[in-house]
């Protein structure tokens, strides 16, 4: 992908926003707690009897293959009991190849038990940073999204990347951008208009970029885009490396859109603008009825957390 645009992409963002990007993370999307890891090298029991952390005293305390590995349901999960190190830092991975966090003398490890190993140490001292910025009272994993993505491109990927793209075609045809209001009524003509300034230039880069004119529908089932449409999108999906994928899958999730995903890392759209197309019509209803303070407000800081996070991400894996 085109790594300059992705840099302007990270330029653009607000400085505050990425000085608190961890804390605006919702927790009503995460459910379960963590299971236990009774990996002997480690100093931590993960329960899933509750929701706390128990510290154990090593076998070796100077030993440097002590590590705390992360359970499954850390990728989804809420609390997990207070926070048990003190010193946060990084170094370089035993073979040389890529970068590590430490909690205190303990290697992070992924749900899959292998240390976290990642590409730059720009990514690795980002997500030393999540570690770094939780509380005495409990460990948040939802305040880390690099964390989460990291373990994401590392693990899931690789793994099931035939279903997720299987994942992401399948929405194609209900993308958000190819849906339009009826503009034959006073009730959506408005959003029509809006419809056809913001997001027609989008579907015009994205005739240019593949080639096909995509179809546009009033129905909320969605429609058939054309296959030489479908194919040219599915054959860009499989050229991306791991860490671009998982990028894109979780921003087509957050955009219900995988257009506007495709456009943010690759340049076409800056995150405002993205967040501005996915948030068109709410919008228009906000600027009618009013803004619900603790309702949407606090939809937008978290959507931006959503699309932000993975554009970050992306750049600092490949130090942009």
């Amino acid at each position: 992908m085109a790594h300059s645009l992705i840099r302007n992409s990270i330029k653009s963002l607000n400085p505050k926003l990425l000085s608190t990007l961890s804390a605006h993370r919702i927790a009503r999307h995460f459910g379960s707690v963590a299971a236990a890891d009774e990996e002997q090298s480690s100093s931590f029991t993960f329960s899933s009897e509750g929701d706390s952390v128990h510290l154990r005293a090593p076998a070796a305390r100077r030993k440097q293959s002590s590590s705390v590995t992360m359970p499954m349901s850390f990728m989804t999960g809420s609390i997990v009991g207070k926070r048990f190190y003190k010193e946060v830092k990084t170094r370089e991975a035993d073979d040389g190849n890529g970068w590590t966090v430490m909690l205190d003398y303990r290697t992070l490890k992924t749900p899959a038990k292998r240390p976290l190993k990642l590409p730059t140490l720009a990514l690795a001292k980002a997500i030393a940073a999540e570690w770094e910025y939780q509380q005495i009272d409990g460990i948040r994993p939802f305040t880390m999204p690099l964390m989460r993505l990291a373990c994401t491109a590392l693990e899931r990927v690789p793994v099931t990347r035939p279903k997720i793209l299987e994942q992401l075609m399948k929405k194609f045809n209900q993308d958000l951008v190819f849906c339009r209001a009826p503009d034959d009524n006073d009730l959506t003509s408005g959003v029509h208009d809006r419809q056809v300034e913001k997001i027609d230039p989008l579907l015009g880069w994205l005739e240019s970029e593949f080639g096909v004119k995509p179809v546009v529908y009033s129905s909320f089932y969605g429609g058939k885009q054309d296959d030489g449409l479908v194919i040219a999108v599915e054959n860009l999906l499989k050229k991306t490396d791991d860490c671009e994928l998982a990028a894109i899958d979780a921003i087509a999730a957050s955009a219900h859109s995988l257009t506007i995903a495709i456009a943010v890392v690759q340049g076409k759209l800056q995150i405002e603008e993205a967040i501005e197309l996915i948030r068109l019509e709410e919008d228009l209803q906000v600027d009618k009825w009013g803004l619900v303070e603790g309702g949407h407000d606090i939809d937008v800081a978290d959507l931006r957390v959503q699309i932000s996070s993975p554009v970050v991400f992306l750049g600092l894996s490949r130090n942009l």
